[in-house]
Order: C-alpha cells, then sequence, then structure tokens
C-alpha cells in the first residue's frame, strides 16, 4: 500500500468519528445534514417562597423522552427538560421510571401529577447511573433541572407547576 493510500486510510479514521459526533451533537441522528433547533417553554414552579421560571427544552415524542438531556455536560442554573405529555402517546397518566444513563451532569427529577402538582422530586440524581428513578404514583410530566436546584430554591412536593397549555403561565 502507498504512503497516500495510507494517509487518506488515517485520514477517514479521525474524520469520520468527527463527523458522526458532529451530526449527533448537532441533532441529525441519521446522518442528515439537519440543525437542531430545540423547542423551549417558560415553566414556572409557585412554591412558598415565590415564583421560578425555568426556560426548558420540550421532549414530546417517544424518541425525545428517550435520550432526554442524555450527553450534556452543561445545562443552565434555569434551564433543563420538560417531558409533556408523559407518556409520550398522550394517554392517561402512568408512573414513570427514569435513569441517569449517560447523563454526565446530575439533575433533579421532579415528577408532575395531572393537576400540575410535584408528586415527587429525585434530587441529585447520580450521574451515569442506570438504577431506576421511580416517580412512585402516575403522572402527566416530568421536568428535570440542574441537580440541587430544587432544594436551593425552596421547591418541593406539592408545589404547583404550570406552562404553555397546561395550566396558567
Amino acid at each position: 500500500m502507498s504512503f497516500t493510500k495510507i494517509a487518506a486510510a488515517l485520514a477517514l479514521c479521525v474524520i469520520a468519528p468527527a463527523g458522526a459526533y458532529y451530526a449527533y451533537t448537532s441533532g441529525s441522528h441519521d446522518g442528515a445534514a439537519t440543525e437542531n433547533v430545540a423547542k423551549t417553554v417558560v415553566v414556572t414552579i409557585a412554591s412558598s417562597n415565590g415564583a421560578h421560571k425555568f426556560t426548558v427544552e420540550t421532549a414530546k415524542t417517544e424518541s425525545e423522552q428517550q435520550r432526554g438531556l442524555m450527553f450534556r455536560t452543561h445545562i443552565d442554573a434555569d434551564a433543563g427538560m420538560l417531558f409533556a405529555p408523559y407518556p409520550p402517546d398522550g394517554g392517561p397518566p402512568k408512573e414513570a421510571s427514569f435513569w441517569m444513563k449517560n447523563t454526565p451532569s446530575p439533575l433533579d427529577i421532579i415528577f408532575i401529577r395531572k393537576d400540575g402538582t410535584i408528586a415527587t422530586i429525585a434530587e441529585n440524581t447520580l450521574p451515569l447511573s442506570e438504577t431506576p428513578i421511580p416517580s412512585g404514583e402516575p403522572v402527566a410530566a416530568v421536568l428535570e433541572i440542574n441537580g440541587g436546584r430544587s432544594a436551593e430554591l425552596g421547591i418541593a412536593e406539592g408545589d404547583k407547576v404550570t406552562w404553555p397549555g397546561h395550566g396558567a403561565n
């Protein structure tokens, strides 16, 4: 094999994975060159010490909900992801079980009842863990925010969560 062919083969070994990583991080998991433009909404949590607003990405489809915040190494302080409707098929509320596989950032996972109240909060979940994190009861939505933010802001079970199309916001 000539030097040129060896150099070309080595270049492919470096460029192909970089291209695959770019396609993944740009939201193109099927190889198409599309830009990832996440839809965001403002979620408001009314707690005993006031209203707390988060600008979050939405995960509505099954594939968006399965991916969630995986591979994110940074999440802004007042950002996160809203899984609504949950389940994604729009059926009645059901018990949820999340995990932290491929998620390097600790999260607070807030499980939300159909009436918009917080059922439970899994605080500071362990990054990269495959241990199931159950809701403990049927829920209609789930909100993921930075680990520790709930305690920092005084967000608690029973607080009311609203977003456009679900309660006043």
